[in-house]
């Protein structure tokens, strides 16, 4: 079983994190470019592996590992893991010439670091390192994710990868074991997809992994850095705000996700339909989808992680049980019995062990419906919202495609 702490052994410097181009690409007007200065500034990605191993040689790496306090001079071997046309190579004086190992091949080193080529299914070689003292990082090119993993080799201490463009490399790593709990997660091949800052922190934190500086480095092994990836988040926003992708997009590293869809297929609606259809051709693959208002035996059940969209019309249909829009249905006991049905629900989220994010529609700061029956299903769902953020770790607003973290 492995422990926490360092190990001992592997030390790992990034000469770079970025995309092959670098971040800011050069001559590039967007606004993650624009900000993305001095420490947010990323070099093409290269590692040193304790001083003797080089994977990837890009411009500038010699100094590059200067500024980090280090040299090139003691590099023993260098491999390239971008496609044979990835960035232009700059070999210093004295390294040795780059090279590539095979996919499934293994080379071993006079140091007693052991490489083997991890077959990709984009262009490009994935390494997998095991230092002298059995620490083990896995490495990937930009833009990849493995074509074929040994399910029986455990988790690696530390993978580096294209989180941000390859989300469902870190899912098929997930579902493989080759990442757990414990394995350090560093984003690497950043380009400006993402804001850097805030905003990259925040994404990469919901994957469970993280972004370093260029320069940094960390001894493979130590996992105290790990972010926790919460449990129970719930994501509010208005029509068309982008809180559906903002929560798909929250699951998209992890594999098997069951995709919970309260609204129903409404027959003869073909605007719905195509709703319901451009929601689902964004989905990955490997997603299950069940349409159910039925929430509270998922909750209550073991298995992968759920996403619900949306509990507007989750409460809808508990609206519509209790029939709701009558007055005297409402007065009668109609109004009990709901908050009977949203208070079961609230229950079974406070108890529930799966990992669970939750959409729902921000009315209140619309228009005022102008009929009894519309305030009444404004006024349950902010009920309902604030009753179900009380039980999230993560509270998250979307506006214009952008997400506030109000909680977490």
């Amino acid at each position: 079983m492995r422990g926490h702490g360092k190990i001992g052994g592997v030390e790992l410097t990034l000469l770079g994190t970025g995309a092959p181009a670098g971040l800011p690409r050069p001559e590039c007007p967007c606004a993650a470019c624009a900000t993305a200065l001095g420490e947010r500034a990323r070099a093409a990605t290269a590692l040193l592996v304790d001083g003797t191993l080089l994977l990837d040689l890009t411009p500038g790496a010699a100094f590059a590992a200067a500024r980090a306090g280090h040299s090139l001079g003691g590099v023993r071997q260098v491999l390239l893991s971008h496609p044979h046309d990835g960035p232009a190579l700059e070999v210093p004086a004295g390294l040795p010439g780059p090279g590539r190992v095979p996919d499934g091949r293994e080379l071993a080193l006079l140091t007693g670091h052991r490489v083997r080529a991890v077959p990709m299914d984009a262009p490009g070689t994935g390494y997998a390192v095991t230092g002298p003292a059995g620490q083990r990082l896995l490495y990937l090119p930009p833009g990849a994710a493995p074509a074929g993993l040994d399910e029986n080799g455990g988790a690696y201490h530390m993978v580096l990868l294209d989180v941000v463009g390859r989300p469902d490399a870190l899912a098929r790593l997930r579902a493989a074991g080759a990442v757990d709990p414990t394995t350090d997660v560093i984003a690497v091949h950043l380009d400006h997809d993402v804001p850097p800052g805030p905003e990259l922190r925040r994404r990469l934190a919901a994957a469970g992994a993280r972004a370093v500086p260029d320069g940094t480095t960390l001894d493979v092994g130590v996992y105290e850095d790990v972010p926790d990836v919460p449990r129970r988040t719930l994501v509010l926003g208005g029509a068309r705000s982008g809180k559906s992708v903002e929560a798909e997009r929250r699951m998209e590293s992890f594999p098997d996700v069951l995709y919970v869809a309260t609204g129903g297929t409404r027959g003869g609606d073909s605007e719905w339909a195509q709703r319901v259809s451009a929601h689902r051709e964004r989905r990955p693959g490997s997603w299950r989808t069940v349409e159910t208002c039925d929430l509270v035996p998922l909750l209550a059940e073991e298995g992968p992680p759920l996403l619900v969209d949306c509990l507007s019309l989750w409460l809808t249909d508990a609206m519509d049980a209790v029939n709701a829009w009558d007055d005297a249905e409402w007065s009668g006991g109609g109004e009990r019995a709901l908050r009977a049905r949203v208070e079961e629900l609230v229950a079974a989220v406070r108890r529930t062990r799966r990992t669970l994010v939750a959409v729902s529609n921000e009315v209140g700061s619309g228009i005022v419906p102008a009929t009894a029956s519309g305030r009444r299903y404004r006024d349950e769902l902010g009920r309902l919202n604030a009753a179900f953020a009380e039980e999230c770790e993560h509270v998250l607003l979307v506006v214009a495609g952008q997400a506030l973290a109000l909680r977490g």
